[in-house]
């Protein structure tokens, strides 16, 4: 494989799952985040599963003077450069509607940082008239929930940026994917409980990967949550805002 992938937010547990599989098909990774050491073990283990290069950059979503040093990096990297991106983060609503100043944070790293990122990745991309951009947003982007609205309305922004993004990148022979996984048994839902349609990141990883190959342009996993997400749609205002969904 003479691909190369970026991979921002790569020790989420969907982003491990993800990296492992494209590890097995021999790809180079470039694995962004925060912690160091962890990116460092996870570039180790990529190595010995048969990726033809792995290494870690920082990235932080709400640092973005440092943006331009992993802009520089991909663009060293020869052949296909594909991008993914795993970033957010998703603190309890009742802990926002005590302190309204996680807004900023939430919509930082969930959409504006990200779509930040992309825009600069963007004309180098355009360059090359080929690749991959994987965004995963969340079917919470669908429709404001009373559990979840302020992540729910980054999600929403972040979806609606790459569908202009593939507008525009789809013209110079650069796919956008847009990703939206119901919940997930990752850290991120800890403590909620067994949710229904809860799905693993070995399945998003899957579905992503089918994704890729059939060029979609809205993945939903598990699948059944486009249907899910259909119905919510659906439904009246004045009777949705008397549900607790």
């Amino acid at each position: 494989m003479s691909e190369t992938w970026i991979i921002l937010g790569a020790t989420s547990s969907m982003a491990r799952a993800f990296i492992r599989d494209l590890a097995q098909q021999g790809a180079r990774l470039l694995l962004a985040g925060r912690d160091m050491a962890d990116l460092g073990a996870l570039a180790q283990d990529c190595r010995l599963r048969g990726a033809a290069a792995a290494e870690a950059i920082a990235f932080d979503a709400r640092k973005p003077k440092g943006f331009g040093a992993i802009i520089d990096r991909v663009a060293q990297f020869d052949g296909t450069l594909n991008a993914a991106v795993f970033v957010g983060s998703m603190p309890d609503q009742a802990e926002i509607d005590a302190d309204p100043g996680l807004i900023d944070g939430t919509i930082t790293d969930s959409f504006t940082g990200p779509a930040r990122f992309l825009q600069m990745l963007a004309p180098v991309m355009e360059a090359r008239g080929k690749g991959v951009i994987v965004g995963v947003g969340s079917v919470a982007g669908d429709r404001g929930r009373i559990g979840n609205y302020v992540y729910g309305a980054a999600k929403a922004g972040f979806a609606t940026y790459l569908s202009g993004l593939r507008n525009r990148m789809g013209r110079k022979g650069v796919h956008v994917m847009t990703v939206k996984p119901g919940p997930v048994d990752t850290a991120m839902t800890w403590g909620l409980g067994r949710m229904p349609f809860m799905t693993d990141p070995e399945t998003v990883s899957r579905d992503i990967l089918k994704g890729v190959r059939k060029r979609r342009n809205v993945v939903y996993t598990a699948g059944i949550w486009r249907i899910v997400m259909a119905v919510i749609r659906s439904i009246p205002e004045p009777i949705f805002k008397k549900l607790s969904v």
